[in-house]
C-alpha cells in the first residue's frame, strides 16, 4: 500500500542518516508520527456533571475526575442509582445530600442520564425562590387551598402530604408530582425549592420550568401585596 511504502522510505532515510537498524529506526518514526497527532480535547467533567470541581471537592473531598476513577473501580457504571448513592455515602463517607449530588453527576458524566433526566428515563425540572416573608406565611400560601388558587392556576392539583413549614407533595392532574421544600432564612425571610417530577421528555421539562417561573412570580406579587395591607 502507498502509505506503507512511504513509511518504509522514511525509515530507510533515517537509517542512512543515523546508522540505526531498521527496527530501531522504525520505532523512532512511528513514535514521531504518534506524537505529531493533535491531542484529544480534554472533556469538561464539571460541565457534564453540572457542578464545578472546586465546589464538589470542598464538600466531598474529591474532584469529578477523582470520583469517576473511584466509582469506576467500584463498578458503579453498571449499578442502579440507589446502589451508587449507597456506596458514596457508606463506603466513601459522604453525607446523604452530597452523596446524591455525586451520584447524579457521575451518572451524567458516564452518559447514564441527561441533565434533568432520571435513570428511569423520565425528566424533572426544579425551581427555587426566596421571599421576604416568614416561613409559616410562605407555607400557608401553598397549603391553604383558597390562597393557593390565587397564584397557582392548577385547581385540580391535590396536596398528597405536607409537613408544616417543612415540605409538601402535590399530585398534578396529569399524573406528575411536585415535591416542595420550605426553608426559614430568618424571622422575615424564607425560601421554597420545588422539583416537578415524572415528566415525559426534555420539552416537557423546559415547559414546566417556564411555567414555574411565572407561578413563582405570581406568588411573589401576592405575598408582597399581602405584606403591605
Amino acid at each position: 500500500m502507498p502509505r506503507e511504502k512511504d513509511r518504509k522510505r522514511i525509515i530507510r532515510e533515517r537509517m542512512k542518516k543515523t546508522g540505526e537498524s531498521y527496527t530501531t529506526a522504525r520505532v523512532h518514526v512511528l513514535s514521531k508520527k504518534t506524537s505529531d497527532r493533535p491531542a484529544a480535547p480534554a472533556i469538561d467533567l464539571a460541565a457534564l456533571a453540572g457542578m464545578k470541581d472546586d465546589a464538589i471537592a470542598a464538600k466531598t473531598g474529591r474532584t469529578w475526575r477523582q470520583w469517576v476513577r473511584v466509582l469506576d473501580a467500584d463498578g458503579a457504571a453498571a449499578m442502579p442509582h440507589r446502589d451508587i448513592a449507597e456506596i458514596v455515602h457508606k463506603t466513601h463517607h459522604v453525607g446523604d445530600w452530597w452523596a446524591q449530588t455525586v451520584t447524579v453527576g457521575y451518572e451524567r458524566i458516564k452518559g447514564l442520564r441527561e441533565r434533568g433526566q432520571r435513570r428511569n428515563g423520565t425528566y424533572e425540572a426544579g425551581k427555587s425562590r426566596t421571599f421576604n416573608v416568614p416561613v409559616n406565611t410562605l407555607f400557608d400560601a401553598w397549603a391553604d387551598d383558597a390562597v393557593r388558587r390565587r397564584w397557582l392556576d392548577a385547581a385540580k392539583a391535590v396536596v398528597r402530604t405536607a409537613r408544616a413549614e417543612k415540605s409538601m407533595r402535590l399530585q398534578w392532574p396529569d399524573g406528575t408530582l411536585v415535591v416542595v421544600g420550605f426553608t426559614a432564612k430568618g424571622p422575615s425571610k424564607s425560601a421554597v425549592a420545588l422539583t416537578h417530577t415524572k415528566l415525559r421528555d426534555r420539552a416537557a421539562s423546559d415547559k414546566v420550568k417556564a411555567y414555574w417561573t411565572e407561578r413563582l412570580d405570581a406568588l411573589g406579587s401576592l405575598l408582597a401585596t399581602a405584606s403591605h395591607q
